[in-house]
């Protein structure tokens, strides 16, 4: 079974480098839009094939092209039809869900960007239907998903190994401390909110 997974992680590799860096980066679009899509064998792939600074840059330039596209189309397109749909069925909990998403600091944004098994999708239907500033959502996904890719990317390539080691778990909890810091200081210098 081993060998069969080698053999494919191999053959995948050669193919990515072989179509290049827009494969990659375009892959990782369509996953930000289409959730089924593995996040993790993206990023680890891309920086399997072209290295770990440009695999890590363009698995982040990705994702964040990815949602900011996911959260325009719901913002400007499919929100709004959502939206009547929700105030048509008069549904309060759904009403204060809306309400809470928008309430919802940058630094607390920061941090469910950040974590590695939040549905990046849900988050950008979530924000555009809300209507959260582009501002905002923009600079949340910029920290956040430095962290996202670093996991993926890193750990992710070899996850069962992470869970036994401290050492990556310390590594994610240092990230996610540094990007809420991080988004601490951007709140007070920018005043976004």
């Amino acid at each position: 079974m081993l060998d069969i997974f080698n053999l494919i992680t191999e053959n995948a590799i050669q193919y990515m480098q072989h179509y290049g860096m827009l494969l990659g980066y375009f892959i990782i679009v369509l996953e930000s839009i289409m959730p089924w899509i593995p996040l993790c064998v993206f990023i680890a792939l891309n920086i399997a094939s072209f290295g770990t600074i440009a695999g890590f840059i363009i698995s982040w330039m990705a994702t964040i092209t990815g949602c900011v596209i996911s959260y325009t189309f719901f913002r400007y397109i499919a929100g709004n039809r959502i939206e009547k749909f929700i105030n048509n069925k008069n549904g309060e909990k759904l009403k204060k869900v809306v309400k809470s998403i928008k309430k919802i600091d940058f630094s607390n944004l920061v941090l469910i960007v950040a974590l590695p098994f939040t549905p990046a999708f849900l988050i950008n239907i979530a924000c555009g239907m809300t209507k959260v500033s582009f501002k905002k959502f923009f600079l949340s996904l910029l920290i956040g998903k430095i962290v996202i890719v670093y996991f993926w990317g890193f750990i992710g390539t070899s996850l069962l190994e992470s869970f036994t080691d401290t050492t990556n778990f310390i590594t994610i909890c240092v990230l996610l401390a540094v990007a809420f810091i991080v988004s601490k200081i951007i709140v007070k210098k920018y005043d976004i909110e």
